[in-house]
């Protein structure tokens, strides 16, 4: 929906205050501050909920409360007449004023009764005290720093670096107070690391089918009221071709986007589906060669990215967005998050039932600051909101009730997402194979040749300050024999790829994007006429 911008405290300056709004400005179309003593608050709003009318920051009528809101609330109607039979009334059709007066009415419960995708900040203005939340998967981000006199709060670790001080995020599901002296004291309102322990197991497969069916229909259905133009990244595998059907079904005016070389698996599998299911379809065409180091600066410069693979796909992506941008494309839907949920990497099905919950939990933990970041700040780094349907919090929750072998049986991954949709999918969507995003779009080797520059491209943005890069935790996994305590130790003791790792790596990816010249050298020529 949009970036944020606060500085609290006797020390907040204006300069400083402009300069952070600035760096945010592609995450939305107008620029809406509001400057008191000891109090800068800012939003850079991309208008997709009653567009004219909820103007941020937002105050409350008594004066007493400002908000700064990132995301949406998904459930806001419900919320509004909820309100408005306990009194409250609205001057807006808006979930901002809704989430306001929520919290009004509620104080820091309101968040347990909030569906969607949000960060924001409400401050009562006489104190300086901030109240600080974070949705529970982490979809939107939120960060701090802290200097003398002063606390900072920003949607991007970008907007932060120019202070030089230690940069801290508001943690997934967490919630809290930053007191007028600057000291932030968050505590969590959801536990994703303990998400569905003591609900019953749901074991029976046609049970567990209509209700992994029912759960994201409805989270699909949520993330699609709007009179907008939606979005779909289709990669033509299973999770992004089944958001694109059901988006097609309740809200058709909607328009699917793929990127990939042009003899890609990934465009061949979209530009079938998207035809099968007559859907206006935008290829963006890459050649691997395409692909330069200004790109991978770019992408690195946008995502704030601390996880080598992360930034690969970043890469990827950030052509997507670039062209819903260019499409006037303000909502775009993902299928990120089903992978994590139900069973999409092999690390899962070579583990026992407790390891691989425990693998579960984890990966959804740490998705803010992998796959969830790169997919807000290349989406919004463009003013586009993507929206995630697999990460809605009721569909994790169910996640975490199916056995594993309702997500692997056969040797398929995904088995129940794939029962409960077979009626609506075609086959060859329904037995492709798992393939990552970088790795069919026959763009990922060509990335690669540039992985030993993205530590020291990350540290010339200043994101040190927040979090270096460091190894990718897949394969510091793979190398600890699927064992997370002993991948999380080694990942702590040898954070980063050595300079051996670096040439074995650069080798295998330069014998890739070599292998096209040599065959066109060796290759049979053209009989003369």
């Amino acid at each position: 929906m949009c970036g944020i911008a606060l500085s609290i405290g006797p020390e907040a300056d204006p300069a400083t205050f402009r300069r952070m709004l600035a760096v945010l400005a592609p995450r939305g179309e107008v620029t809406e501050t509001r400057s008191e003593n000891g109090l800068l608050a800012g939003t850079r709003r991309l208008r997709v909920v009653d567009r004219d009318r909820a103007v941020q920051p937002w105050t409350s009528t008594d004066e007493r409360w400002l908000l700064c809101f990132n995301g949406e609330i998904f459930n806001y109607r419900e919320l509004r007449a909820q309100l408005t039979r306990l009194g409250q009334a609205f001057r807006t059709e808006s979930d901002t004023e809704v989430l306001l007066a929520a919290f009004q009415q509620w104080g820091e419960a309101a968040v347990t009764r909030l569906r969607g995708e949000y960060a924001f900040a409400v401050v009562e203005r006489a104190t300086g005290r901030a109240y600080l939340a974070r949705d529970p998967i982490g979809v939107k981000p939120l960060y701090w720093s802290r200097r003398p006199g002063c606390l900072h709060l920003a949607s991007e670790v970008k907007a932060l670096v120019g202070h030089g001080a230690p940069i801290a995020e508001v943690p997934p599901g967490h919630h809290g107070w930053a007191e007028a002296d600057g000291h932030v004291r968050l505590s969590p309102y959801v536990d994703l690391l303990t998400i569905g322990d003591g609900l019953p197991i749901i074991d029976d497969p046609d049970e567990a089918a209509l209700l992994v069916r029912a759960a994201l229909s409805d989270s699909i259905r949520m993330r699609v009221e709007t009179d907008l133009t939606v979005g779909v990244v289709l990669s033509g595998g299973l999770d992004s071709s089944l958001t694109l059907r059901q988006v097609r079904d309740i809200h058709p005016d909607c328009v699917a986007v793929t990127v990939g070389a042009a003899d890609s698996p990934d465009v061949a599998y979209a530009r079938r589906l998207a035809a099968d299911l007559d859907v206006p379809h935008v290829v963006v065409e890459l050649r691997p060669r395409d692909i330069r180091l200004a790109d991978v600066r770019e992408a690195i410069r946008i995502s704030e990215l601390t996880e080598y693979g992360d930034i690969i796909n970043a890469v990827v992506s950030v052509p997507i967005f670039r062209r819903l941008r260019d499409l006037g494309i303000k909502v775009v839907l993902t299928g990120d998050g089903s992978d994590e949920l139900f069973g999409g990497y092999r690390m899962y099905h070579q583990v026992g039932p407790a390891a691989a919950r425990r693998l579960f939990l984890h990966r959804i933990r740490n998705l803010c600051r992998t796959e969830l970041q790169r997919v807000d700040r290349a989406a919004m780094g463009h003013g586009v909101e993507a929206r995630l349907p697999f990460l809605d919090l009721n569909l994790v929750e169910l996640a975490m009730r199916l056995p594993l072998d309702l997500k692997l049986r056969h040797g398929q991954e995904k088995w129940i997402v794939r029962r409960a949709f077979a009626d609506v999918l075609p086959d060859y969507i329904l037995r492709r194979p798992k393939n990552p995003m970088s790795y069919s779009s026959g763009l990922h080797e060509r990335v690669r040749l540039y992985k030993p520059l993205f530590a020291r491209l990350h540290r010339s943005f200043g994101y040190d300050l927040q979090e270096p890069v460091r190894r990718d935790f897949d394969s510091v996994l793979s190398r600890c024999g699927n064992d997370l305590d002993r991948a999380i130790a080694d990942g702590l003791t040898r954070p980063d790829y050595t300079v051996l790792e670096h040439a074995r790596d650069l080798v295998g990816a330069a014998k890739w994007n070599a292998a096209p010249m040599v065959r066109r050298l060796v290759g049979p020529r053209p009989a003369r006429r």
